[in-house]
């Protein structure tokens, strides 16, 4: 393949948590052949956001090094619900609410994605051909105390929370997928570990070399604090508008900036390394570092035309807003966990927590860089932050660690 190992595992290990096992991906990186890289991803929504696609981004290192790519859509495993991080059991989608869902995703992931070099495989190909006795002889392979030694499995049966019996079966399918694909190396987020590891168990057991695992951190969501999801109402879906995407992007604190660099930006870490020490030595304003990371990932799902237009756009607007020269301020730190209503009322910029709460869910409440704050209990990540109500009302809100 002609790739330098060094700086393959340098490009590979970019971002990522865990390998398991390093030397086990060194050996199979020096046959130089090239690697079936399998990443899965169950459809139970229609749409993807920037934190789905901080694996794809991983994928896409493993293709510019020449690996096959195996994009696996699970519309067996997605009628089951992915039992991971959860106290309960999830609501199983249909077979119908499954396909349709697969059917975005293979629109939205070759915006990174080479089509041409991708494999795209769905586990209802072989999982449909399943008897009961095929099943049988699976879930012969794995003990329930093992499965019990799950983290969110034990917490549950502790608390007695009900674990259905076909939560068992999701990683022991996900397992079985890298069996069929005969996956060199699997990637999944944190919180996939256990399944991941199921996979290089059941391998053993059919005779294949084990798959090494390689887990990805959760991406933050734009509040910098909880997890990346729709339901948070703190994501940022690639498909939403040039304009929503390239504000939200900028509206999202300096700390977290450098985060979404490593893991969602194509910038070589050097120079990512180089902005970052001249913003620490007041060189560069970490405005122009937003703007370059909002310009690059809006260009990505929109085009390049899109990505310049919208920067200029977003600098037109921000030249043109005049803040008051008397803007009250407000101090505190984040361990006061103040919310977005406590921060108005205390400000005195609403006169009760009841106006605050009532701004705040008809969207007349948001920092002045353009997002919108619509949840009443939203909190504030560290820094500068000027807070804006209807169209004239501003405040200047500093939040310390």
């Amino acid at each position: 393949m002609g790739v330098d190992h060094s700086e393959a595992m340098e490009l590979i290990k970019r971002g990522c948590h865990e390998i398991i096992d390093e030397k086990e991906l060194e050996m199979k990186l020096s046959r130089n052949k090239p690697l079936r890289i399998k990443a899965g991803f169950d459809p139970t929504a229609p749409d993807l956001h920037l934190g789905h696609t901080v694996l794809i981004q991983k994928l896409k290192h493993f293709q510019e090094l020449g690996h096959t790519i195996i994009f696996l859509i699970g519309d067996f495993t997605g009628m089951i619900g992915d039992p991971s991080g959860k106290s309960e059991t999830r609501k199983k989608l249909t077979r119908d609410q499954v396909i349709k869902n697969a059917e975005t995703y293979k629109r939205q992931i070759f915006k990174i994605l080479d089509p041409e070099k991708t494999e795209l495989a769905f586990n209802s190909t072989w999982m449909d051909k399943f008897g009961a006795a095929d099943f049988i002889e699976l879930c012969s392979m794995y003990t329930v105390a093992r499965m019990m030694e799950r983290d969110d499995f034990e917490k549950r049966y502790k608390d007695n929370r009900p674990i259905a019996i076909h939560e068992f079966l999701y990683p022991l399918v996900q397992g079985y997928d890298s069996v069929e694909l005969i996956a060199d190396v699997e990637l999944g987020g944190t919180d996939q570990k256990f399944n991941l590891l199921m996979g290089r168990v059941l391998q053993r057991e059919y005779n294949q070399e084990p798959q090494v695992i390689l887990t990805m951190p959760i991406l933050e969501g734009t509040d910098g604090v909880q997890k990346m999801s729709k339901s948070l109402n703190n994501y940022i879906g690639i498909e939403e508008p040039a304009p929503e995407m390239f504000g939200k992007l900028m509206s999202i604190s300096d700390d977290l900036m450098w985060r979404y660099y490593e893991l969602l930006s194509d910038l070589d870490m050097s120079e990512i390394e180089s902005m970052k020490q001249g913003v620490l030595s007041g060189e560069i304003h970490p405005k122009k570092c937003k703007e370059e990371l909002a310009q690059e990932i809006t260009s990505r799902f929109h085009g390049r035309e899109a990505g310049l237009q919208e920067r200029e756009n977003f600098n037109k607007v921000f030249a043109k807003q005049q803040l008051p020269e008397d803007m009250p301020e407000l101090s505190c730190k984040v361990n006061d966990a103040l919310t977005v209503v406590d921060v108005l009322s205390r400000s005195g910029l609403c006169a009760s927590r009841g106006e605050a709460r009532r701004l705040c869910k008809q969207n007349a409440v948001g920092l002045y860089e353009g997002s919108r704050i619509t949840d009443p209990d939203f909190k504030f990540t560290p820094g500068d932050h000027v807070l804006k109500v209807g169209k004239k009302r501003f405040l200047k809100l500093y939040v310390t660690d």
